[in-house]
């Protein structure tokens, strides 16, 4: 995972060939730069403060909605209960945003959880975290939101039956290599599938919400009375609403993502924190509608009984415009997707970058100035899953480990204050704030693993498997020079097949700063 300095100077050399203008831009250490930033062989800045909302919501707004409702009811145990889960869902997703949105100003890298953990804690808690993300957690998400598509974009055409296991499989794995090709030319074309598609999503929330503001309107909301709301289908147990929560998780996931591309938010001390501001309360408000116009047509029964909400809410009342819910669901998904890629390649970027994956990962191409290796690695990750098929017990274990992540991260913002209080921090939340958090998280997690200790279990395994691979890969520096050799090889092909070079970087856009170095600058 390390000793690529051979590889680094063979490009350097193979570089000097086209002529001596073009040297400063293609130098790969990133010593000697150009008289302009923007000519810089680096990640550009293009996403401004619509983008970075587009990001956050259309990461939010996956397959979640669309299938979480029915594991929130079941847990929950009645509709008033289940309501009251979503909005303090996206309560306490506001709540971890906020310690976000001072992490991301604080320490602005790109990585997300795993670049602030491994500033606060060291590389070994780091890149456990990196690890079950590359291994488990963003390739089966990516997989089962694809599944979500391809399901959903098939509907139509087997209306009597479930679409076949390998048409499933090969419209979602076109679908995942279209995507990561688009996301390996241009960051400016990912980022206007965003935007689209994020408006798609919210176009086809609102019309679920519409139609059933109209049916409220009409009288048809006996299910949300409140002298029906809350009556229990079992008694009510702290386990059992421990669980309702872990499964609204699921639907609020991708809050965090745009602190994984920090480096590319034009302006990130400020846009990154309005972004978060501006999206979480839309994501909370529009999910809170999204269930009450479900239960303004559905009983909990019928809800309970559906394995696709939408579409048995537009059978019920769309009619022969049915078919319209399967498409935006559809939509929704292959945004999900979009998203999903151009933040967790960011992810392999930043774990190249710190020597806990191999250097290649932290390549970009020449001209697009995009991360190709670590997206390649993110798509070959995805499609190995979807050949698996097994992807249902894994998606326990992503919700427990994501959520687990969570915690170490937001407790590392009480302990960095403490370690470095002198850090310039742009946002300070009140202590109240990740303290609230972690007290919601410790009692969620708790009876999470007192209700499923093997779920739970084996995400911890999982996690822990990446211990003799950090102290064999990344702390063992002494190595037999084979293997140096092998390592620098792979690089140097990977190189001339995807035309990558080492960023230049500007160290001063994403070194924390003190409050002496703010004053002296």
């Amino acid at each position: 995972m390390d000793g690529t300095e051979r590889s680094r100077k063979s490009c350097a050399a193979s570089q000097a060939e086209p002529d001596e203008a073009q040297q400063p831009m293609m130098e790969l250490n990133g010593k000697e730069k150009t008289d302009s930033p923007s000519d810089r062989v680096t990640l550009k800045k293009e996403i401004g403060l619509l983008s970075a909302c587009a990001i956050i919501i259309g990461n939010i707004i996956g397959s979640g909605i669309f299938i979480s409702p029915k594991g929130v009811l079941e847990h929950a145990g009645s509709v008033g209960l289940s309501l009251i889960v979503w909005v303090c869902g996206g309560g306490i997703c506001a709540l971890g945003s906020m310690c976000y949105a001072e992490l991301g100003v604080t320490i602005p890298k790109s990585g997300g959880d795993y670049s602030y953990v491994t500033e606060i804690f060291g590389g070994l808690v780091g890149f456990l975290l990196l690890w079950s993300a590359v291994l488990i957690m963003y390739p089966t998400t990516l997989a089962v939101i694809a599944l979500t598509f391809s399901n959903y974009v098939l509907q139509p055409a087997f209306q009597n039956c479930v679409p076949p296991y390998l048409a499933t499989r090969l419209l979602s794995t076109i679908c995942i290599l279209f995507l990561t090709w688009v996301n390996c030319s241009s960051v400016r074309w990912a980022t206007r599938i965003q935007d689209v598609f994020t408006v798609g999503k919210l176009l086809a929330l609102g019309l679920i919400i519409m139609v059933g503001l109209v049916q409220i309107c009409r009288g048809h909301y006996d299910a949300l009375r409140p002298s029906r709301a809350f009556e229990f289908t079992r008694d009510p147990s702290v386990g059992q609403i421990a669980l309702a929560f872990l499964q609204a998780s699921f639907a609020f996931s991708g809050w965090n993502f745009l602190n994984y591309v920090t480096e590319e938010v034009v302006e990130p001390r400020k846009n990154l924190p309005r972004a978060i501001y501006i999206s979480i309360p839309l994501v909370t408000l529009v999910y809170t509608l999204t269930n009450i116009a479900y239960f303004s047509s559905m009983t909990p029964e019928e809800l309970l009984a559906s394995n696709a909400v939408a579409v048995t809410f537009g059978e019920k009342l769309l009619g022969v415009f049915s078919w319209v819910m399967s498409i935006s669901v559809a939509l929704s998904t292959f945004g999900g997707i979009n998203g999903y890629l151009f933040t967790s390649s960011r992810l392999c970027f930043s774990g190249a970058r710190e020597g806990h994956l191999p250097h290649l990962l932290a390549m970009i191409h020449l001209k697009n100035c995009t991360p190709i290796p670590a997206l390649l690695v993110c798509c070959g990750a995805t499609i190995l899953i979807l050949c698996i098929g097994e992807t249902h017990n894994l998606i326990n274990y992503v919700s427990f480990i994501n959520f687990l992540s969570y915690g170490v991260t937001i407790a590392g913002l009480l302990y960095y204050r403490w370690k470095r209080p002198n850090l310039l921090r742009p946002i300070k939340v009140s202590v109240l704030v990740p303290i609230s958090y972690l007290v919601f998280w410790a009692v969620l997690l708790g009876f999470s693993l007192y209700s499923e200790p093997v779920v739970c279990g084996m995400g911890i395994v999982i996690m822990l498997t990446g211990v003799p691979v950090y102290f064999v890969g990344v702390h063992w520096k002494k190595k037999p020079k084979c293997v140096y050799r092998v390592v620098e090889c792979v690089t140097y092909v990977g190189q001339k097949l995807c035309f990558v070079v080492f960023p230049q970087e500007d160290l001063s856009e994403i070194t924390p700063l003190t409050a002496y170095d703010k004053h002296n600058d």
